[in-house]
């Protein structure tokens, strides 16, 4: 039995290049949970946030990231309330602490593999899927019918939410950055696709021809999401995760981001009102401690029969950053995942 993992941690959150491959003893393991040998890791614009300190849940001090794995339950505590084995093949969640070749988690958090998926598929399915899901079926509301637009539709949440869009006999938009990943989500089966242009808003009103927008999926922020938001038809919803108009460097250009901040999207209540639009946002990493909501919300992503998630870009674990880099590029297509040991 291993005694100790390798893990990639920083000593304090500031600058993604602090970020160290390390070796470190394994703890006993806590009685109420399992030990999983980690075989592949997700990685999420959350990761990058954390590590520059522009998260608001980032860690006090040094800490390894990371949201997301999958692997091979090794060890079981002596009280640990699970159907799991040691030898199961499981993905999970894990409240930073991600990025290492061993993990200790409650079993409640984890699921079976899927026969069929890989450990990278794996690895890339609970973020991203719980993500689209919560903004879709619990904030959106989105019904049979309905359009909705998902912004950088061709990245891992929105891949996602597309599918599952489809699978709710609701009808996605998708917008992207570039002619490239349209050409690729034309492949997955979505026709309607965006490139976003400098007026966006235009760009919008054509492709919806009349139709009413119903909800907005985004993690991008800025211009893009004020013109989304002034799209909705009445009872329309803007459901927002992320900010990636604030993506970092290595660290914080604070200058910049003060700038974005002070230009960012505004809504005033009382013409939300008047108009009868909503906006809702949402941190999902606050779910991992509301047991029962990250039940259903795994049930349900589960009963819509998505196929296994696709997976654009792999790495060695060894190479982190050049993962993170690719992230944080804006350049990915689907997900990137850390491979270890050439799983």
């Amino acid at each position: 039995m291993n005694k100790s993992r390798n893990a990639w941690r920083i000593g304090k959150a500031g600058a993604i290049s602090d970020l160290k491959l390390v070796e470190e003893d394994l703890p006993a393991l806590a009685p109420e949970k399992i030990r999983i040998d980690v075989r592949a890791v997700g990685l999420n614009f959350a990761d990058i946030f954390a590590l520059t300190g522009l998260y608001s849940a980032t860690p006090e001090g040094s800490f390894v990231p990371g949201l997301e794995f999958s692997g091979v339950v090794s060890e079981l505590g002596e009280s640990a309330d699970t159907d799991l084995r040691v030898g199961d093949r499981v993905y999970g969640c894990i409240r930073f602490g991600g990025y290492a070749t061993s993990v200790d988690v409650l079993p409640g958090h984890c699921r079976r593999l899927p026969e069929d998926w890989s450990f990278p598929q794996g690895a890339a399915f609970p973020v991203q899927s719980l993500t689209a899901y919560y903004s879709l079926h619990d904030l959106g509301a989105v019904q049979p019918g309905q359009v909705v637009l998902v912004h950088s539709a061709a990245g891992g949440v929105g891949l996602q939410a597309m599918r599952m869009l489809q699978q709710m006999g609701a009808v996605p938009i998708g917008t992207v950055s570039s002619e490239s990943k349209r050409e690729f989500l034309a492949g997955q089966g979505f026709e309607e696709v965006i490139v976003r242009g400098h007026d966006f808003g235009a760009q919008l009103r054509k492709q919806l021809a009349g139709r009413p927008l119903h909800a907005v999926l985004d993690g991008i922020g800025g211009e893009v999401q004020k013109q989304s938001f002034d799209a909705l038809a009445p009872t329309g919803r803007l459901v927002v995760f992320g900010a990636a108009e604030f993506t970092p460097g290595d660290r914080p250009n604070w200058l910049k981001a003060a700038w974005l901040y002070l230009k960012r999207p505004r809504y005033d209540v009382m013409k939300m009102i008047s108009t009868n639009r909503s906006v809702l946002a949402f941190n999902l990493i606050w779910l991992w401690q509301e047991q029962a909501l990250f039940d259903r919300l795994l049930e349900g992503c589960a009963g819509l029969c998505l196929p296994a998630p696709h997976v654009g870009h792999e790495f060695g674990f060894e190479d982190a950053h050049g993962a993170i880099e690719c992230l944080r590029s804006g350049r990915s297509v689907g997900k990137v995942v850390l491979n270890v040991n050439g799983s």
